[in-house]
């Protein structure tokens, strides 16, 4: 039995946790999932039936990892080796990225994607990313200090945070701005990006459901 079951589908956020998984050179089995036919051990294990989901077979017992900033950190706190976790020094800049891109950002590009605004300011205030503008801006400043999340060094964080500004762009959910652009154009450099681009293409449906 492979260490990890992994549900995905190409299509999706899971190209985020696939990139993670070939980061850390992890051992999975591939459940191709179908959006109008979810598989029921999916469903047994995630009752909203979202991929990715991941399953970590490990002493015995089966660990259920959801959400994709999680299973990204999860994936790096379970392989050491890879050298994908912050030092100490790196930790403030590590997570803060991780989380700032998981919520707020998240929150702002889905937002803006969907034409739902607050035109008044007590209601901006109330969103945990005040308006997309304000979280673009933002984003950019924290994305200035070096060539990576923690300066010059490549971390999990990365492959989150990477895969959100790369696929902001692809899509024009996200600003073309001269540093988003570097940022992207260095995390897809990366031999296990390629490698999941190349493994996401071979299990391409023909057509999406």
């Amino acid at each position: 039995m492979a260490d990890f079951t992994f549900f995905a589908n190409p299509m999706s956020r899971a190209w985020v946790a696939w990139w993670a998984l070939n980061e850390v050179g992890a051992d999975f089995d591939l459940q191709l999932v179908e959006w109008d036919n979810k598989p029921q051990a999916l469903l047994d294990v995630n009752p909203l039936g979202k991929v990715p989901t991941l399953i970590h077979h490990l002493d015995g017992r089966d660990h259920v990892i959801t959400e994709c900033a999680a299973v990204c950190h999860y994936l790096a706190e379970v392989s050491p080796d890879a050298g994908l976790l912050p030092t100490a020094e790196e930790r403030a800049a590590y997570y803060r990225l991780l989380f700032y891109v998981s919520g707020p950002v998240e929150q702002a590009l889905v937002s803006d994607s969907m034409g739902w605004k607050a035109d008044d300011p007590q209601k901006e205030a109330m969103l945990g990313f005040g308006n997309y503008t304000k979280a673009m801006d933002t984003l950019e400043v924290l994305l200035s200090d070096g060539d990576f999340v923690c300066g010059d060094r490549f971390t999990m964080a990365d492959v989150y945070v990477g895969s959100q500004v790369d696929w902001g762009l692809r899509f024009g959910t996200l600003p073309d701005r001269p540093l988003f652009q570097a940022y992207a154009e260095r995390v897809r450099a990366r031999d296990a990006y390629k490698q999941t681009e190349a493994e996401c293409a071979e299990h391409m449906p023909t057509s999406p459901s």
